[in-house]
């Protein structure tokens, strides 16, 4: 187990939430679920058939047939009155278990949720911009994976945070700043180390032309005004965000080049294809998609993800309403 997780859990243990599954009909969820307890990491709550759902130690709820259900149905439509829902209308979305997990953490009934291991990411952001809405101050909700490998030399003692990674598809210049400055706040709660924030392109310092550099450049000035504190620095390449050589060759003067402990990536595309190289070439541990912005903590999954990277989420999610407090 990674420093990292271990720190997270530790966390969970002292403070416990209590986190809703919605995905109960997924065997991964009831071995995670069956983990949890274990553990003691938090307080479940499983979404699904009470006759189907056997877990030991957890509350099991079927939405259509909850106690509250006709409760949460009255609230959405009130929150989504402007948006031409009717009562029927919320009474029917009730009965989606991500709808109703969601509306569970609005009322105060769970601190977060954990969901996307048999739905995609729209499934499980959906409800949470139309129930709990973004966090105060917040421009723009973004993903970020935390990867913990056995390369000490790397972030801190081989943890890093990829940003994003998982939801927003070609950020603006602003957008990427916005990722840039969320990432480093983040990191600043869950690590001990400075944030040191590498904007990643394929070029270092103007090296290359081209609309990707010069959008990653535009986006370290703006993240630079808005947080001229922070050690934030690009475009790099990714060897010189990571290889103090290399970096003293590219990027003499940079103070985060070579020591860089979160990346943040130009696109989607390539943070996706960056944390699951990682991830399998590395054997690295992934967990995440994590989102950032949202008022009250929600988090996605990999439709890949193992029993034991959910626990690790549901880990991660506890310490964020934590913080939250």
């Amino acid at each position: 187990m990674s420093e990292f997780l271990q720190r997270m859990k530790d966390a969970a243990r002292a403070d416990k939430k209590t986190i809703v599954l919605p995905e109960g009909e997924d065997l991964r969820t009831i071995e995670a679920a069956e983990k949890i307890v274990a553990e003691g990491l938090a307080d479940l709550v499983v979404l699904g058939d009470p006759s189907q759902v056997k877990v030991d130690g957890v509350r099991v709820i079927d939405p259509r047939t909850a106690e509250k259900h006709d409760e949460y149905a009255a609230k959405f439509a009130e929150l989504r009155a402007k948006k031409g829902v009717t009562l029927p209308e919320a009474m029917e979305q009730m009965n989606d278990a991500t709808y109703f997990g969601t509306m569970m953490v609005k009322m105060g009934d769970a601190d977060g949720l954990v969901s996307g291991a048999c739905h995609s990411t729209a499934n499980t952001l959906r409800p949470a911009l139309q129930i709990l809405k973004t966090a105060p101050g917040t421009k723009l909700v973004s993903a970020f994976f935390i990867m913990c490998t056995d390369k000490e030399e790397y972030g801190e003692r081989g943890t890093l945070l990829f940003a994003d990674c998982g939801l927003n598809i070609d950020p603006t210049a602003d957008e990427l700043s916005e990722i840039a400055l969320a990432s480093a706040h983040t990191w600043t709660r869950f690590m001990s180390d400075e944030p040191k924030v590498a904007m990643l392109s394929f070029s270092t310092m103007g090296s290359a032309k081209g609309e990707v550099p010069t959008k990653v450049q535009e986006a370290t000035r703006i993240a630079n005004e808005k947080e001229p504190g922070l050690a934030l620095d690009g475009d790099l390449q990714l060897d010189a965000a990571l290889v103090r050589s290399v970096a003293d060759l590219k990027a003499p003067a940079s103070r985060v080049a070579g020591g860089a402990n979160i990346l943040v990536f130009p696109d989607l595309e390539s943070g996706n294809i960056g944390y699951k190289l990682v991830q399998r070439f590395a054997s690295a541990e992934a967990y995440g998609p994590v989102l950032q912005g949202i008022a009250k903590p929600v988090n996605d999954l990999s439709r890949g993800c193992s029993s034991d990277d959910i626990v690790g989420v549901v880990a991660i999610t506890a310490v964020q309403a934590q913080m939250a407090e």
